[in-house]
């Protein structure tokens, strides 16, 4: 089982990067995973993505998630929802690309008006990509960063469960 972490922040080094990270490692451990992992970090594609010619490294990444079998993607919020990075990654991907995975959603936020966003936007998004997305994602307000061990920790037990039934059951559910 691979676990790959992709981040969509367009700045390197970000608190979404740190959160993200952080959490799929929590998640390796709850799930009994633990091993190597893969980062993608989006800042890093940010001009690849948006150049007129075909990049090898967009698509190594591209494959890299396509043959996940868990896939960690997060984003800050902007605008309530993802970032326009995330989305055009996303989007070259073919549609059921994430077939053979389980994707956990995880946002960054600075106000928990924003808390629905992980549900009513990103999920879908996901599921559209044909990936299994069996628990609620997780909406992480930027105050909570500095107890993320305990936030991340709480969310990671409460989803590790659904996530190793999903994997059992062969994603997609």
């Amino acid at each position: 089982m691979s676990i790959v972490t992709v981040v969509g922040n367009p700045r390197a080094g970000s608190r979404t990067y740190e959160v993200a990270v952080q959490a799929t490692q929590i998640l390796a451990r709850s799930t009994g995973r633990e091993g190597p992992s893969e980062i993608v970090d989006l800042s890093g594609l940010a001009p690849l993505l948006f150049a007129p010619e075909a990049s090898s490294a967009v698509e190594a990444a591209l494959e890299i998630v396509a043959q996940a079998s868990v896939l960690v993607v997060a984003s800050p919020t902007y605008k309530g929802t993802y970032t326009g990075l995330l989305k055009t990654f996303l989007d070259r991907l073919p549609g059921g690309a994430l077939a053979s995975g389980v994707a956990l959603p995880l946002l960054v936020m600075g106000d928990a008006r924003h808390a629905l966003a992980v549900e009513v936007h990103f999920r879908p998004l996901l599921v559209e990509l044909g990936a299994t997305v069996p628990t609620p994602g997780l909406a992480l307000l930027e105050s909570e960063i500095n107890d993320l061990d305990a936030v991340v920790g709480r969310w990671a037990d409460r989803v590790a469960p659904q996530v190793a039934a999903a994997l059992r059951e062969g994603a997609p559910a």
